[in-house]
This record gives C-alpha cells, structure tokens and sequence, in this order.
C-alpha cells in the first residue's frame, strides 16, 4: 500500500469516528504537522474546529515513541487536573491506532535555544509559569504505571548511549558517567512524569502555558529527573554556540525556589543536574555521530561539539562540588 493511500484509508477512519461529533459538517483532508517527533501527526478541520491526529506509522510497532495509546492514555489521566494538557477525543486501537486531541493554539518556544523575538520579560514570566505547571504535574494523583523511571535506571541508559559515541566527540564522558555510578542517590516516591519537561515542549498563549505537550516518553518515575531536565534550559552558557542570551530569564535558583513553594530542596539534586547534562551531551553526541556516518545529513549538527563538551565538564565541575 502506497504513502498516500495509507493516508487516505487513516483519513477516513478518523473523519468516520469524528462524524459522530460533527454530524453533517465538512471535514478537511489530513494535513501533515512538522517537528513531531513521535509517530505521525496531523492536523484535520471539522467545519471551524481544529484537531490534532497522532497515529502510528504503517508498518511500525506500537511501542515506545510510537505508542499512541500509551499517549492518550496520560492525556487522559491528566484531563481536568492543574496540568494544562489538550482534550483527547477519540482513541482508535485498530491497527495502525490513532488518537484525535483538540487543536491548541499558541507558542512553543525555547527562549535559548529557538530563534525568536519575544520580549525577554515575557520569556521569564512563561518560565517562571511553568516551575508551577511542572510542581502540579508532580503532585497529581495517578492510578498509571510505567517501566520504572528511577536514578539508576537513567544512569544505566543514558551511559550506554555515551558509550556508543566515538570518545573523540565526547570529551571527558567516561570520567562523568563513572562519577556518576558511584553515589547513585537513593528513589524518591515516584510521580507522573513528562520526559522532556520545557518551554519547547509548551504550547503558550501570553504569559500562560496553554497546554503541555509531546509526552511520548512520559513515565512514573523519580521527578528530580524531570526538575533537573528543565533547570538546564535557563541558561544559554550551557549551550555555547547554539544558545543566545535572553536578559532577565530565570535562574536556575529562581525556577527551583518557584517550583519549591516553600518546600525543601529534594535531596542530592546536583547528582540529578549532572545527570541532565551527561544526557544531553550523549543525545548531542549520538545525533552528531549519525551525521558523520552518513545516516542523517544535517550539517547544523557540526555546530554541537562545543556544547557537548560544556556539557561534560560542567557535570564534571557539578559532581567535584559534591564531594
């Protein structure tokens, strides 16, 4: 079956399940969505309403970034909690499975990292937004379960990832990922947690997030994973030649004390911040040696190495404090 034919056939599968709501009216056609990450997604109009379709690609198995049900699933859960998450409307499980989620209009910008020309003060006050959105997301009450998300399971993947990139682009990152597995901190009790909690990853409108989004590697986990993960965007020195200064953005200090509410600091936080860092410097690597192999051509990846290396020496520099 052809591309297009298999877009039909999804087509009409969602504008049958979506007649049921729309009774009468006219549909679009499918219309492909950029910069998704995790199986396909669309957007699909039913007369004035907007919706997004995320499906699985024809062929795939239904598992792990392609695993939409899994994602409708957390939507769900999350429905008229304080988390603002867009509404899933219909849940498909024939194969390839489906879901249709209501469309949410606004800006999904990472202040350091994305180009744009949003007013700092703005900026600060999103991310400030989201230290709170990011608490009530920790503290919403859950029947879900996942694969466990804990400190020692982070460390083991996130190692092997460092592992299989060329030492030569990863400066440093057997020293870090050692460190880091001889005083793995003890779990917490879990939360629901997002996975790659930031501004990217929210969709704003004004001050406000208006829903969070991409929860393809949500689990039930360790929420300092997800704290020190979004602790790492405030600041555009961790990101040399692809971060831009924004003034007066967050602190790292400022976004915990916001997310804290007067609580205390979780325990060994700073292993967790190395840890953001170790990560991020193997996703970079990894993405830089398919480049290099030929895999994925995208010369922009040629501008990691200096980021990857800060990254690795800035965990370094974070772990030698705790000793």
């Amino acid at each position: 079956m052809s591309t297009t034919t298999q877009v039909t056939e999804l087509g009409r599968r969602v504008r049958e399940r979506l007649a049921e709501r729309h009774p009468g009216v006219l549909f679009g056609d499918l219309r492909t969505l950029p910069g998704g990450h995790s199986g396909l997604t669309y957007s699909l109009t039913a007369g004035e309403v907007s919706y997004v379709v995320k499906a699985v690609p024809p062929g795939q198995r239904p598992v792990g970034r392609n695993d939409m049900l899994r994602q409708a699933r957390v939507l769900r859960a999350l429905a008229g909690s304080a988390v603002p998450v867009p509404s899933v409307v219909a849940v498909d499980e024939d194969e390839p499975a489906w879901f249709a989620m209501e469309f949410v209009d606004g800006e999904a910008i990472e202040p350091v990292l994305d180009e744009h020309r949003l007013d700092p003060g703005l900026c600060r006050t999103r991310m400030l937004a989201l230290s709170g959105a990011l608490r009530d997301l920790h503290r919403t009450p859950t029947t879900l379960t996942s694969e466990p998300l804990d400190p020692a399971g982070e460390l083991e993947r996130w190692s092997r990832t460092m592992r299989a990139v060329p030492t030569a682009l990863r400066p440093g990152g057997e020293d870090v990922v050692t460190a880091l597995a001889a005083r793995v901190p003890d779990t917490t009790p879990p939360t629901l947690t997002h996975g790659d909690f930031r501004l990217g990853n929210v969709l704003c409108q004004g001050e406000r997030p208006a829903a969070v989004v991409d929860w393809e590697i949500w689990a039930y986990g360790d929420p300092r994973i997800d704290l020190a993960w979004f602790l790492l965007f405030a600041d555009h020195r961790n990101f040399p030649r692809l971060g831009q200064a924004v003034p007066g953005l967050p602190t790292e200090e400022e976004l915990l004390t916001a997310y804290l509410d007067g609580r205390p600091e979780p325990p060994d936080l700073d292993w967790f911040r190395a840890l953001a860092r170790a990560k991020m410097a193997a996703i970079m690597g990894h993405n830089l040696r398919r480049h290099r192999e030929g895999r994925h051509d995208d010369p922009d990846q040629e501008r990691l190495p200096p980021t990857i290396a800060a990254m690795i020496r800035s965990a370094r520099d974070i772990l030698a404090r705790r000793l």
